[in-house]
């Protein structure tokens, strides 16, 4: 019979055991810096990450950066998580842009060529239509599909809490009257199309609406307002969604948004604070002084009393 000194003794080693084991977690990388900058934090946090790079979204740097690293398509799920077993791994998180307009082409399914549980699990979006194709919905099966699988989902900001805005002047010239204007203008329609899931970015000139964000993305909504005023000198506003999750979808800027404002000829960037992920911030912070971008985190909160 073991005595209860020795019991205690194998309890505090297994206790030790478990502690000096190193901490796992998945990451599911999709498009742009995010990923990347999410992957490094881990790491410091001494995380070893196992990395899904989704393929032609993941950047290849995350190779170098990661644990484990293996690419896939972005239809095979039932392998994502397959290998997140393989490896125990009971936590993931999700980072980056899907790019959605390359799912819903006529053969893209073919293309991509889904695996079983992907089909099981998108069946009553893409085949009997029983439900519908939003982001958030999509999303949601895919965090669901996962925990029955036995994963928990947890929001990429936990790990980089740094990464989201705080409220104020961030950077660039100060906002004039007629540019606040447009931002308390647009935003009530940017939070509209949130709260339907259409899209999160409104640009507007003059409390004009110039374009709205759908399944093309923000870049490519800011490239269409520029082609319609060539003028320029219009703001972008992006906002989160009224209920955003913030497993996924956050809303995220970046050196890509700024330069494609400037290209555009935009003047003013607005985005919501403490929602939305800022990446690579100084070089932003630098480009909008250089380039005469002003940009604001705004709280809904205050945007909402001011509307009233």
């Amino acid at each position: 019979m073991t005595s209860d000194t020795e019991s205690k003794s194998e309890n505090e080693t297994n206790a030790a055991t478990r502690k000096n084991q190193p901490r796992k977690i998945g990451l599911i990388a999709g498009w742009g810096r995010y990923p990347v900058v999410i992957a490094t934090a881990l790491r410091e946090r001494g995380y070893q990450v196992f990395c899904v790079g989704i393929r032609d979204h993941a950047d290849p740097a995350l190779r170098q950066i990661t644990h484990d690293y293996c690419e896939m398509g972005l239809a095979k799920l039932g392998s994502h998580l397959r290998y997140f077993l393989r490896n125990d791994v009971n936590q993931i998180t999700m980072a980056g842009k899907i790019y959605k307009v390359r799912v819903i082409g006529r053969f893209a399914w073919i293309k991509h060529f889904p695996d079983l549980t992907t089909v099981r699990t998108f069946y009553q979006h893409f085949f009997t239509a029983k439900k519908d194709r939003r982001d958030d919905t999509l999303l949601s099966a895919v965090v669901e599909r996962a925990a029955r699988s036995g994963f928990t989902t947890v929001p990429a900001t936990e790990f980089a809490p740094e990464l989201l805005v705080d409220p104020g002047h961030l950077a660039g010239p100060r906002l004039s009257f007629t540019q606040n204007k447009d931002v308390r203008f647009a935003w009530e329609t940017a939070k509209g199309l949130a709260r339907l899931d259409i899209g999160q970015t409104v640009v507007v000139n003059g409390q004009a609406v110039l374009a709205v964000e759908a399944i093309e993305g923000t870049d490519e909504c800011v490239r269409r307002a520029g082609r319609l005023c060539r003028s320029g000198g219009f703001t972008v506003v992006k906002v989160a969604k009224p209920q955003q999750d913030m497993r996924f979808d956050v809303p995220t800027i970046g050196m890509g948004t700024l330069q494609t404002i400037s290209q555009a000829g935009g003047r003013v960037l607005a985005v919501e604070a403490e929602k939305t992920i800022l990446i690579d911030q100084q070089e932003v912070f630098e480009f909008a002084k250089r380039h005469h971008i002003g940009i604001v985190a705004m709280q809904n909160r205050a945007m909402q009393r001011e509307a009233a």
